[in-house]
């Protein structure tokens, strides 16, 4: 079964601290420390991730980010990418090849992710009550070695 991780963005971006940067790549974009913790389990754990940003969609860790924005799936505002363009993109970035998505983070991407495409689906943090819950999960999980979705 071929499996990929999904992780949120965040909110804080390296342009908060180097407004001066241009375009990074998406690996290097997002510095808020669930974005972090998602991303080291994401790189422990899996082969392949990905990030989903609300405004970017589906962004592989070389993907480039050509510059700050602050948008939420969240938001009514044209900023917010379509769920059209998200399923675009699961053939355009060969998504559709995998079979089983683990999806870090809270439950709004549930209704985004399973729209925009087909398979299973492992929410290992679904349980958690809150941010720090989220967080302390993450870390014991790296730092043990012990993966949260089998």
């Amino acid at each position: 079964m071929k499996q990929l991780c999904v992780i949120p963005c965040g909110n804080k971006k390296i342009w908060d601290k180097e407004p001066h940067l241009g375009q990074v790549e998406a690996q290097n974009a997002y510095t808020g420390t669930f974005h972090l913790l998602c991303r080291q389990y994401a790189e422990k754990f899996f082969d392949d991730w990905v990030i989903l940003s609300a405004k970017h969609g589906f962004l592989f860790p070389e993907d480039f980010v050509p510059g700050n924005y602050n948008v939420s799936f969240s938001m009514k505002t044209e900023e917010v990418i379509k769920l059209e363009e998200l399923n675009m993109q699961v053939y355009e970035k060969n998504l559709h090849q995998y079979n089983k998505f683990v999806v870090l983070g809270g439950k709004k991407f549930r209704p985004i992710i399973e729209t925009a495409v087909e398979g299973e689906y492992i929410y290992p943090l679904q349980g958690c009550t809150g941010i720090g819950y989220m967080q302390q999960m993450l870390k014991k999980a790296v730092l043990t070695n012990h993966s949260l979705h089998d």
